[in-house]
């Protein structure tokens, strides 16, 4: 670990991180209205919807089974009395991770643009309470924790 990793107030990070993921969430809606918007869908535009979908969807997965494997259990391990709170939100990340297999199959499939609008609907429905909860039970607590795993590890592939 990094003295700059030493110095981060972990709360923080986890906010920054939901904040691009909710940035990675428009840019895969705009690639579905664009990819709507075209009389047909050429080459270029099927390949960024495929990327950008599919770049939003290992991003948000990857910050969770980071959460999941490594940040959690040591939640646990300090604070016994999370177990509800933590139980909730790995109940939500399998959800969510329904809820992206749903979407990447949509998005593969060639299905319209309105039918892929609403698998990312739903996901941002979820995500977005997901992450509320999350920030309000947990950041407060994170940015007293000394953790001494990366951020990476923690955060997983979207952490600095």
């Amino acid at each position: 670990m990094s003295d700059h990793d030493r110095l981060v107030a972990w709360g923080d990070e986890l906010t920054r991180i939901h904040t691009q993921l909710r940035n990675a969430l428009d840019v895969a809606r705009a690639a579905v209205e664009d990819a709507g918007e075209a009389e047909e869908l050429s080459d270029h535009a099927a390949r960024n919807l495929l990327l950008y979908c599919r770049g939003f969807c290992a991003a948000l997965s990857g910050h969770h089974r980071g959460e999941d494997a490594v940040l959690f259990p040591e939640l646990l391990a300090m604070r016994p009395d999370l177990v509800p709170v933590v139980a909730q939100l790995t109940s939500d990340h399998n959800m969510i991770e329904h809820l992206l297999g749903g979407l990447a199959a949509a998005v593969e499939s060639g299905v319209g643009t309105e039918e892929q609008l609403q698998h990312l609907d739903g996901i941002e429905a979820v995500m977005e309470t997901h992450f509320r909860y999350e920030e309000k039970k947990l950041v407060d607590l994170l940015n007293e924790a000394e953790l001494e795993k990366t951020k990476r590890q923690y955060f997983g592939p979207l952490a600095e």
